[in-house]
């Protein structure tokens, strides 16, 4: 199948957090690590860590619990690993190239909605943050970095305890990036059209993220951590097009095919491809 090419310019970017905007993996990384390592366990492995990027806490900590088989309780577990995690998170610092995509795609909301005309004047790029995290660790890593996190109003933050998110509907299910258009389209500006799926960018690190994003019919930008490719070498083609199995035995009419055009992966979201997306950021 030929990739697709004729997609519309991109109105409306969903991000995720941990990883993809800030250099939280490590940090998780470490906090795990001190955990284990009291009960004399080996450091957590990519492999592992791998299943649990990008997933609920509930799922993860399953995932986690079966392979590290602590003598503790999950309960137990959480609240010493939530000792750490108040200590090191704090310390969160944005990924290269972030602070610079923000402010470029923040710059675009004084233009209005694309007229689909070639040559049209540049278009507003509206953007939502769709995390996993639970409101107290977000603020624990977002709390210092107030500025950075400004060009998502409250209303387009979407968190993994989020009370408009069903329950157990996290990722890789495409709910938390169909309800983050949502609250993009109930705050847009009086007069503009409502924006489809197809309108949106999907930003993720992780290879459930990416599922969810492709089965909410969206496009997706993959920049995962350096180890988590290195982990998944050979399988960069099915990550992109959904059709890992992450959300368990699911119709593959739901997601995409091979290289259908849909989803790429960057190495660094530095000097991010505007231009390939259809975003024409204003001249300072």
């Amino acid at each position: 199948m030929a990739p697709k090419t004729d997609f519309p310019p991109v109105r409306a970017c969903l991000f995720d957090m941990d990883g993809l905007l800030l250099d939280t993996e490590d940090l998780y990384t470490l906090c795990v690590n001190k955990v284990l390592a009291q009960y004399d366990r080996p450091p957590m492995p990519w492999s592992v860590k791998a299943r649990l990027q990008g997933r609920p806490g509930p799922a993860a900590n399953q995932i986690f619990s079966d392979w590290a088989k602590l003598p503790i309780s999950t309960a137990e577990y959480s609240a010493q690993l939530s000792v750490f995690q108040k200590q090191f998170f704090g310390t969160a610092k944005p990924l290269p190239g972030v602070p610079q995509l923000l402010q470029d795609l923040d710059a675009t909301k004084g233009a209005g909605a694309p007229s689909g005309n070639p040559g049209a004047p540049p278009h507003a790029v509206h953007m939502a943050l769709a995390t996993s995290s639970h409101r107290a660790n977000f603020d624990l890593k977002t709390t210092h970095l107030q500025d950075l996190f400004s060009v998502f109003p409250e209303e387009r933050r979407v968190k993994g305890d989020d009370t408009r998110l069903a329950a157990g509907r996290g990722k890789p299910l495409p709910d938390i990036f169909l309800l983050a258009l949502q609250t993009v389209n109930d705050s847009l500006p009086a007069g503009e059209p409502p924006i489809t799926p197809q309108e949106c960018l999907v930003f993720e690190d992780s290879v459930p993220g990416v599922e969810a994003g492709r089965r909410a019919g969206m496009r997706v930008v993959w920049c995962p951590h350096p180890m988590l490719k290195k982990e998944v070498e050979g399988r960069e083609a099915q990550i992109l097009a959904g059709r890992t199995g992450e959300a368990g035995d699911v119709d593959l009419h739901q997601v995409g095919e091979i290289d259908d055009g849909w989803a790429e992966y960057l190495e660094t979201l530095e000097n991010f491809p505007y231009e390939h997306y259809g975003i024409v950021i204003p001249k300072a």
